[in-house]
């Protein structure tokens, strides 16, 4: 099993037309190095595709994601990398709009008083 503590987003378009060390190259660019059991996820230009780069301390794993229909919720800004929590991790993967969603969980029930 993968342990990893942190997933972070390579925030604007990818050329994931590289493999492994293609993206090692990239996470060293833009995040200084590789951190053990952190996760680097990065996109297509039209964020219809993901690859999941993560160092698990032993070596690199190389994921790849795609959806059958839409993309993914994709930030556009350049103010640099985004750090996700796990549960908006699990929204991304599965095309959700995982930045309105931590409001939307965090929102209590309507009481009619």
């Amino acid at each position: 099993m993968i342990r990893v503590e942190a997933v972070w987003l390579a925030v604007g378009a990818s050329d994931l037309r590289g493999g492994i060390d293609s993206l090692l190259g990239q996470v060293i660019g833009r995040f200084g190095a590789a951190q053990p059991h952190h996760a680097y996820v990065f996109a297509n230009r039209r964020a219809t595709r993901l690859k999941v780069l993560v160092f698990d301390g032993a070596g690199l794993w190389l994921c790849t994601r795609r959806l059958q229909q839409g993309g993914f919720a994709w930030p556009q800004d350049a103010r640099g990398p985004v750090r996700l929590s796990a549960q908006q991790w699990g929204w991304l993967v599965a095309g959700l709009p995982w930045q309105r969603m931590a409001a939307a969980a965090q929102a209590e029930a309507i009481r009619v008083i």
